[in-house]
């Protein structure tokens, strides 16, 4: 009862978010640059270089995407990103950025993650936010959790070839989730 009553509470903060305005979505920080599909890495340090290296054209600098790059390693040197489910959501807040940036990785085979289930990952989720916006980067990490939770979303996403099949999926799961 109480977690219908929770989700029935977030959907309701997320459409009256939505018509004023502030909602952002996570498809919309997503693109075809962004969204690695069928990926191969061998290694975890691979991975978040290769994801990080879709934000270049979304900072000023190389300095600024170095910024980023550090601040996720730093973030992944505290405690592992991999929250289990075959899902890791590697992120950080930095000064280097000003707004939220995404990227999206379907990787073709599993990877070591050193997650929390011990299981090896094939989706991973990379978000990088501003210091400022803390509250914002919060929320955001929270709607990807709650999205990649469901069994039938991960089994949609794993079962795409394309960065078009991927971001339709991320949009239509998310405006049915979220909106509706």
């Amino acid at each position: 009862m109480i977690d219908y009553h929770f989700g029935a509470y977030i959907r309701l903060l997320s459409f009256k978010n939505y018509l004023s305005g502030y909602y952002m979505n996570l498809f919309s920080l997503l693109d075809e640059i962004t969204v690695l599909p069928n990926h191969i890495a061998g290694s975890k340090k691979e991975l978040i270089n290769a994801l990080v290296d879709t934000l270049k054209d979304k900072v000023d600098s190389n300095e600024q995407l170095e910024d980023v790059r550090k601040a996720v390693f730093e973030r992944e040197e505290i405690m592992s990103t991999g929250v289990g489910k075959g899902l890791a959501i590697p992120h950080a807040k930095t000064k280097a950025v000003s707004e939220n940036h995404a990227a999206f990785a379907l990787l073709k085979d599993p990877l070591d993650f050193d997650s929390i289930d011990n299981e090896p990952v094939r989706l991973v989720f990379l978000l990088v936010g501003p210091e400022s916006k803390n509250s914002q980067h919060i929320k955001l990490l929270s709607r990807i959790s709650r999205l990649m939770n469901s069994g039938s979303f991960r089994e949609k996403i794993l079962a795409c070839t394309s960065s078009d099949e991927i971001l339709e999926a991320f949009r239509m799961e998310e405006e049915k989730y979220f909106v509706n």
